[in-house]
């Protein structure tokens, strides 16, 4: 069977991992969680003191991204793969709200991106690949047999992601985690290095009353008709 290429761009907390993951445990797809990887440089970034909330020295990051090494590795028991900063599994320390209030600012740095999407490319350079994040439609996978863009109300967003937090234990309050997700989404698209925007053959979803089962069934159904396109 033919493999392709899919891409899932979106504003954050559309729920794109968990759906990526899903679509790409039933094609027997390679998953990549980019947004994974911009995290991973922003708590490298936050662990060697380069941004907090009173700075942030970009050019020290700059100066450090050759020190980085970013790895998914697969886990049997969970299912899907963990990331890997420097040798140390750094899974639920990317996934943090302080983490979240710089990833964007992180994001926007030429040379991170650059770094990133040299990186993302080569995973999918066999195809076969379901990689989810901000620019994988319109830079890193343009010529993707399938591009998806996810979309929901910024309270929505909000909301999901207020008690995803929650259940890790994290001691915030929803004021706190809107705030966050309408401050990355003006970043993230008002950035001058590959702004997040839908690609122009890109299908947008809106999943705001959508389940996590409706929108599965529905980008497995895009996938298998594109796959069967493509035969």
């Amino acid at each position: 069977m033919q493999k392709i290429t899919i891409a899932i761009d979106g504003f954050s907390s559309t729920g794109k991992s968990t759906v990526a993951k899903q679509l790409a445990k039933a094609l027997g797809y390679v998953y990549v969680d980019s947004g994974a990887m911009y995290r991973a440089v922003t708590l490298f970034a936050m662990q060697n003191g380069f941004i907090d909330e009173k700075h942030f020295d970009s050019d020290k990051l700059i100066a450090n991204l050759n020190t980085v090494e970013i790895l998914f590795k697969f886990n049997n028991k969970l299912g899907f793969a963990e990331v890997f900063l420097n040798d140390k599994n750094v899974e639920n320390e990317i996934r943090t709200l302080e983490v979240s209030q710089f990833v964007s600012q992180v994001s926007e740095i030429s040379e991170v991106r650059r770094m990133l999407v040299k990186q993302q490319q080569q995973m999918g350079i066999n195809k076969g690949v379901v990689m989810d994040g901000r620019d994988i439609g319109t830079v890193v996978f343009p010529e993707a047999e399938l591009k998806i863009f996810m979309t929901a109300s910024a309270e929505t967003r909000a909301k999901r992601r207020f008690q995803e937090l929650l259940e890790k234990g994290a001691n915030v309050g929803y004021d706190e985690v809107l705030e966050n997700v309408t401050s990355r989404d003006k970043i993230d698209t008002t950035r001058e290095d590959s702004p997040l925007t839908k690609a122009n053959d890109a299908i947008e979803i809106d999943n705001s009353y959508l389940s996590i089962e409706e929108q599965y069934k529905m980008l497995l159904e895009l996938a298998e008709e594109t796959i069967s396109n493509k035969a």
